[in-house]
């Protein structure tokens, strides 16, 4: 079954009563941010604009702020321990490894989005307050969300800062690109509990406003051996998406299942970027040692017959192992990246969308049978 709502009236959007801007940073707890800065401007394209750290007066973290026409990444790792803060991120690393801590959020008033949330279930991480330096005045908030993770609420329309107060403007460790591998941060998809998928997707719209913009469950999710069920919740103007996925029964452990024991319990399974060629997109982040899932040539086949055509003719999605995937609104194409780290947890989606608002519904049982592969490889199906 599979539920949609995408045509979201003016009026509705008008009223939303927690409206967002869009994303404004995943923020990740890393071991070595300045190994993990590296790794994401040389195999990613991205680049580095902002560094906080010993230099600047961050005597306990080191953050170095990355990014990609809209997309920022934050990687903050600990020097040496000193308040909670810093010896939860110390733990957080010890117990998930690298990991993503908070998908932040750009509201137009972070006061009042935090009293929304709060009025309606949310528990508190840090109560509304004011950060500043000579770029001007930035407010900011948090909520608890699944896990650890957490939804830092930004208001930023005062700032024209390269970050955060706090932040120094930085230069890029290497050079980028002469064009963007992607632009933006299409979702941001969470790994639950099993039982848990729905009170999350409930937390998102009672505390959030947010409303169900597709729901995938039963064999719409599953192959011979693994399946998941997953629901995905967005903003009213469909900016901020977060698919929610749970494991669902199956003969043999699902790739839910192993994100849980490997993270260590619930949080962010894969970012997906947006990109506007993913065949240079993936050609040039191949080209810097980025592995992506593979997928049998049996494939493509009969790929035309169901997809239709598309702008990338289906001998270069071969080569490349590009998926396609169409509905009535139009196409989308999309490949993942392998895990990042040495744990089976985070990694990557690159999609570029044609139309389509899907999430690829027509690729799961290929893509999921590719992670299976390596799952076996790791002597984890």
């Amino acid at each position: 079954m599979t539920q949609t709502t995408h045509n979201v009236p003016d009026t509705a959007r008008q009223a939303d009563p927690f409206p967002v801007k869009g994303m404004d940073a995943v923020v990740f707890a890393v071991g070595n941010a300045k190994q993990a800065a590296h790794y994401y401007s040389t195999a990613f394209g991205m680049r580095l604009v902002a560094y906080a750290g010993p230099e600047n007066g961050s005597r306990e973290t080191a953050s170095y702020v990355l990014e990609n026409g809209s997309a920022r990444f934050v990687f903050t790792s600990v020097i040496k321990p000193s308040t909670d803060w810093g010896r939860f991120l110390a733990g957080h690393v010890a117990e998930h490894g690298d990991g993503v801590i908070d998908l932040a959020l750009e509201v137009p008033d972070a006061r009042a989005a935090y009293a929304y949330a709060i009025e309606h279930g949310a528990r508190s991480v840090a109560e509304p307050y004011e950060t500043k330096d000579e770029h001007g005045t930035v407010v900011i908030a948090a909520i608890a969300t699944y896990g650890e993770t957490r939804h830092t609420l930004v208001e930023r329309s005062g700032y024209d800062g390269p970050y955060l107060p706090g932040y120094q403007a930085a230069a890029p460790m290497v050079e980028p690109p002469a064009e963007r591998t992607f632009q933006a941060i299409d979702h941001c998809v969470g790994n639950v509990e099993l039982g848990r998928m729905d009170e999350w997707t409930e937390f998102y719209r009672r505390v959030m406003g947010f409303t169900n913009m597709k729901e995938f469950i039963g064999d719409d999710i599953a192959t011979e051996y693994s399946a998941l069920m997953s629901k995905v919740v967005a903003d009213g103007t469909l900016k901020v998406k977060f698919p929610i996925n749970e494991p669902a029964i199956a003969k043999k452990k699902s790739q839910i299942d192993e994100y849980l024991e490997f993270y260590g319990g619930p949080g962010v399974q894969h970012i997906a970027l947006n990109t506007n060629d993913i065949v240079r997109t993936v050609r040039t982040m191949r080209a810097a040692g980025v592995e992506f899932l593979d997928t049998p040539d049996s494939y493509y086949d009969t790929l035309g017959e169901w997809a239709g055509e598309t702008r990338v003719p289906v001998e270069t999605l071969r080569e490349l192992k590009i998926l396609v995937d169409r509905d009535e609104d139009g196409y989308l194409l999309q490949i993942f990246t392998k895990p990042v780290q040495d744990r089976p947890t985070v990694f990557f989606e690159m999609i570029e969308r044609h139309g389509s608002m899907g999430f690829g519904k027509g690729n799961f049982k290929a893509l999921f049978e590719a992670i299976e592969r390596e799952q076996a490889r790791r002597g984890n199906l």
